[in-house]
């Protein structure tokens, strides 16, 4: 059975800090295994990425055959079924016309003693898409990963996804096809992320890694930060509802499981302010649980990482969404904008009865890959701007530089470094 809170009772702040601080990654201690895994792709490359390949997804290639051939895309395309290549490209025309609204605008203005500063904005050259190909297989995420790394204008865009027993999904082939995907590899797990961090002779480096995976994934994407960029370390999948009692228990109950049935690992949590509805939720999940498809992974996670708080009213559900900074927050509720309003961390908002979680996954055009575990207090989801940078421009006049320099000669005295003084010193014309 979930977690079962009552926001009014003495002991609820112990019990929800409690809950809080459970921890939901694998409990297997892979930082060592990671660690062996990159040492070796750094080492020895192909070879290494060939022996894990065999190793973990029983695949016994060759280098040649590392890289999925256009032949085999085109063929993958082709066995998609018609409206789920459809489906595919309805969801891509949205996700592209969300983002270009992110992309930036540089600037460049005089000072007013006769310098010229400014900003630009340019995209990294390559970036590596990390496509999970375990429990599921997901060309959302194709999609959300590569077409932000699309608009910005990265030049490579380079695809690692596991095929296990060499089986290629149609569907998320036919996803990074349509993305614009440049380059596509049947590898995975930490083998893949070094790969793509340090280059083989198959596989070029990337400046950036984005894309979720399980437990080992996370953790090579962590330990080559630094040589590259990363989006985020993920962690499980998390959804908090919010409803009142007008809602349908029944839908109220099915967006739960619709991130329950992600991971065992996956954390659900309803906030009511009516204890008779919360009963009525969890009675409706548990008769969904009994026709779901995946309800072994749904089911576990519902009973050991779901909770149902009960709340006197909904205004007392907002500090504890903000303690939470849910992955994904929806608000079932009358007046769902006035609510948000209220709200400071979450990764995304899904306002109102007929705004399910489940159609920013796929369809609504923001991206689905999003903060877990409690980052959203400080972190965002996917977006352009992750796939470009920003770099100064500073272009003095000598005019420019006698006005401000004086108080940068002052500044870099009081720092003791003298080369910094006597640097703005002589073009002052001043010995030093």
């Amino acid at each position: 059975m979930p977690l079962r809170l009552d926001a009014s009772a003495a002991d609820f702040e112990a019990r929800f800090q409690a809950y809080l601080d459970t921890g939901r990654d694998d409990e297997e201690r892979v930082d060592a295994a990671v660690a062996e895994i990159i040492a070796r792709v750094r080492g020895q490359g192909d070879a290494a990425l060939l022996d894990y390949t065999k190793r973990f997804d029983r695949l016994d290639l060759t280098a040649d055959k590392l890289r999925i051939g256009a032949d085999e895309i085109a063929a993958a395309v082709e066995d998609c079924p018609l409206d789920v290549r459809a489906a595919i490209d309805f969801a891509a025309t949205r996700i592209e016309t969300f983002h270009r609204r992110q992309l930036p605008e540089g600037y460049s203005y005089e000072d007013g003693v006769g310098n010229r500063l400014g900003l630009r904005w340019t995209a990294v050259a390559g970036a590596g898409l990390y496509v999970p190909g375990g429990r599921a297989a997901y060309p959302s995420s194709v999609l959300m990963n590569a077409i932000p790394g699309k608009v910005a204008g990265v030049d490579r865009l380079v695809m690692v996804v596991p095929t296990p027993d060499g089986v290629l999904n149609p569907a998320v082939l036919a996803a990074a096809k349509r993305a614009g995907v440049d380059e596509i590899y049947r590898v995975g797990g930490a083998q893949a992320v070094a790969a793509l961090a340090y280059g083989t002779k198959t596989i070029r480096p990337v400046d950036i890694i984005v894309g979720p995976g399980n437990a080992y994934v996370a953790t090579a994407k962590r330990m080559v930060f630094g040589q590259v960029g990363i989006d985020s370390v993920a962690g499980p999948s998390e959804i908090l509802v919010v409803s009142d009692a007008a809602s349908d228990p029944a839908w109220i109950a099915i967006d739960l499981l619709s991130q329950a049935e992600h991971d065992p690992m996956a954390r659900s949590v309803l906030i009511a302010d009516d204890a008779a509805f919360a009963d009525k939720v969890a009675a409706e999940v548990d008769r969904a649980l009994e026709t779901l498809p995946r309800a072994a992974i749904a089911g576990a996670s519902w009973r050991d990482h779901g909770a149902i708080i009960t709340v006197p009213d909904l205004g007392a559900a907002v500090p504890l969404i903000d303690r939470i900074a849910p992955e994904h927050l929806e608000l079932a509720v009358a007046d769902p904008h006035a609510l948000a309003a209220k709200v400071r961390n979450a990764g995304a908002v899904f306002l109102g009865r007929h705004s399910p979680e489940a159609v920013g996954d796929y369809v609504a055009g923001p991206n689905h890959v999003l903060p877990t575990s409690g980052a959203a207090r400080y972190a965002s989801g996917l977006g352009v701007l992750d796939f470009m940078k920003r770099t100064t421009m500073i272009d003095c006049s000598a005019e420019g530089v006698a006005a401000i320099g004086p108080s940068a000669l002052a500044l870099a005295e009081a720092e003791g470094l003298g080369a910094h003084a006597r640097s703005v010193a002589v073009r002052l014309g001043k010995n030093r």
